[in-house]
């Protein structure tokens, strides 16, 4: 609930500004505020990946994805995340979060968003996202229709995302996958 009131900005923030391609990087301002820090007062390496969405919402709002899930009734989820910290951002830093778009595939799409404070990289994340339906996963196609930009994208993921994404893959939600973990 605590992002409640960013994402309301967010979205009031993208009403008002000009359609974006999906192409460009979109950047938010942000702040470390007290609720996103640990007890060394920095931000909490949890909340990172909990902004990034802001950044996703922004993307999709100023893209026009966001529209074109609504209509159809889609969720987006975040299937994979990978960041990496380079530098800690202390409380009431301002920093900018950069999101972009590095490609799709048939079912996902694949973003890299960036942490900058002062001009200088903070932290740096992969998602590999997914759109989902009553039904399951939307193929990137069916959201290409109402966007052709977006197609124009598919298969420019750089191989080591795909490697990366192909290592941290799990076995299907729909089958049965206890967790058992096994000695060296």
């Amino acid at each position: 609930m605590k992002f409640f009131w960013r994402m309301l900005a967010i979205w009031l923030r993208a009403r008002r500004l000009p359609r974006r391609d999906a192409r460009d990087v979109g950047r938010i301002r942000l702040r470390v505020l007290p609720t996103d820090c640990d007890v060394f007062l920095h931000m909490n390496n949890g909340v990172y990946l909990t902004v990034q969405d802001l950044g996703r919402l922004d993307w999709m709002l100023r893209t026009g994805v966001q529209p074109i899930m609504r209509r159809h009734g889609w969720n987006v989820v975040a299937a994979r995340i990978s960041i990496s910290y380079r530098r800690s951002l202390d409380l009431g830093a301002e920093y900018d979060l950069e999101t972009r778009l590095l490609g799709t595939d048939e079912r996902n799409f694949y973003m890299e968003q960036r942490f900058v404070h002062d001009g200088q990289l903070a932290a740096q994340g992969y998602v590999i996202g997914r759109f989902l339906g009553a039904d399951g996963p939307v193929p990137m196609a069916e959201i290409a229709a109402g966007m052709p930009e977006i197609d124009a994208w598919r298969d420019e993921v750089p191989a080591w995302v795909r490697e990366w994404a192909d290592a941290a893959r799990l076995p299907s939600s729909r089958g049965d996958h206890p967790s058992i973990w096994r000695n060296r």
